[in-house]
Order: C-alpha cells, then structure tokens, then sequence
C-alpha cells in the first residue's frame, strides 16, 4: 500500500510543488522561508563542488521523483540520466523535458484547489537530460560509471538500502562524487526491520545511519562534506511537513 503512494495523485501535486514550488505557493506570506525551500536545486548548489566536474561529466540522479535535481545537474554535466521507480513521476517529468512546463492544480483544503505551474528554468539546457522508469535495486547493466550520483532522500525509502551502497562503487568514476540526502525515517512501510542502517539499539549500543553509511561506503570513498540540508513539503494550503535531511558528499577513490 505504501509503495502505491508515489503513483497518486496526492503524491504528484505534493512533489510537484516540492521540486519547482514558487515561495508564494509553498509557504503563507510572512512565514521564514531561508534555508528550507527549493530542497532539490540545494542538493546540487550546497553539496556539488563545481571544480571538481570534469568536462562532459555524465550524472544520475537516482530516485529523481519529477526531476528538478536532474535538471539542475545539467547546468554543471553535459548528459544526465533521471531514475526513479514511479512511472508516474518519469512521465511528467518526461514532459518537462519535452515542453519546459506542467500546468496541475495546487490543493487548498479537501478537493478545493487552484491552477499551479512548474516550470523548468529556461537557462537550463534540457536536451542534456533523460528520464527512465527503473529500480534503484535493480538497475539495468548498461547504465555505466558516472562522475556524480546523487541520491537524495532516497536510501529510507528502499527495501535493501545497504545493498544500494554497497553497489555504489559500481556507478562513480574515481574522483567523482556520490551526494546522498536522507532524513533517516525508517519505516516497515518501506524497509523491513532487519534492513534498516540505523535507529535501534543492537547488544547495548545506539546505531545511528550515518555511521553505518560511513563504515559501508569508506573502502571505496572519502567523505568530504557532512551538513545538515533541511526541506518542506507542502500538503495543502495548512499543513506542511518540515524535515531535516543528513546531506554527505563522498569522493570515488
């Protein structure tokens, strides 16, 4: 059941707004916005380090929802690829790419709403993107190596979040970077007990994800950057959901 949620109509509209959002469409007029909108572009802007993008660098943006992060990406990369598992989502963003915008309606309260526009930047080359449907667990064998993955707030939200890592190495260059965002809300909705990297005690002791993450991913990357990267995600025009994402940088060694 909760697998089905990125396939709604609700989930649509909520990450619509969350990835090309207006300020004045997110938050009532009045409300302190520094630092908490425009999640995906700050994904790209707070945790890419530009000087160290070669030219003609490929990018995946895995788990790219409606792909503002991809498309971000191509400002800095001269082809990107967007994943994500919901076939709704790699469609409308498929239509992005194609027109530059998506006209849906915005929820007020209950079925009221009103007409909401996103809206790809017109600087942003979009012949440099593509979108497919695929499975973070499973992807396809020709996909190649890469010189950024981003993976933002994703790995929460996977049956096998260790196995993802684990295949990391796989799909960055050396040099390149691997961003991973996650807020750590580990749920049986999404990722058995058993599967979880952190959040319960173990013979005494506190697991935290981060740790974990370090210790699956250090023999092949360097961490370079930790920050915390916060987010909102509007439901409708009342009530909002504010989370703090853990955002790590790691370098292919």
């Amino acid at each position: 059941m909760a697998g089905n949620f990125y396939e709604s109509d609700r989930a649509l509209v909520e990450y619509l707004l969350f990835h090309y959002g207006a300020p004045d469409e997110l938050l009532p007029e009045g409300f302190p916005r520094e630092n908490i909108l425009h999640f995906p572009v700050r994904c790209v802007t707070e945790c890419l380090d530009v000087k160290r993008i070669p030219e003609k660098a490929r990018a995946l943006d895995l788990g790219c929802a409606v792909g503002r992060a991809t498309f971000e990406l191509a400002r800095w990369c001269s082809s990107v690829i967007g994943i994500d598992y919901s076939e709704r989502f790699v469609t409308i963003a498929g239509h992005l790419k194609k027109n530059g915008s998506f006209l849906f309606g915005c929820i007020e309260e209950g079925d009221l709403t009103h007409p909401c526009q996103a809206v790809v930047p017109p600087d942003i080359d979009r012949s440099r993107v593509v979108f497919e449907r695929g499975d973070a667990l499973n992807l396809r064998k020709d996909l190649g190596r890469f010189d950024v993955v981003l993976m933002a707030n994703l790995i929460d939200r996977l049956s096998n979040p260790r196995y993802c890592l684990e295949k990391a190495a796989d799909l960055v260059n050396p040099g390149g970077h691997l961003i991973l965002t996650s807020p750590y809300t580990w749920s049986t909705d999404y990722t058995p007990r058993e599967n979880w990297l952190g959040g319960f005690e173990r013979d005494g002791a506190r697991i935290r994800s981060f740790n974990v993450i370090k210790e699956i991913l250090s023999p092949n990357f360097d961490l370079a950057t930790r920050k915390d990267l916060p987010f909102l995600i509007r439901e409708h025009a009342r009530k909002f959901q504010l989370g703090v994402s853990d955002a790590t940088v790691w370098i292919r060694k």
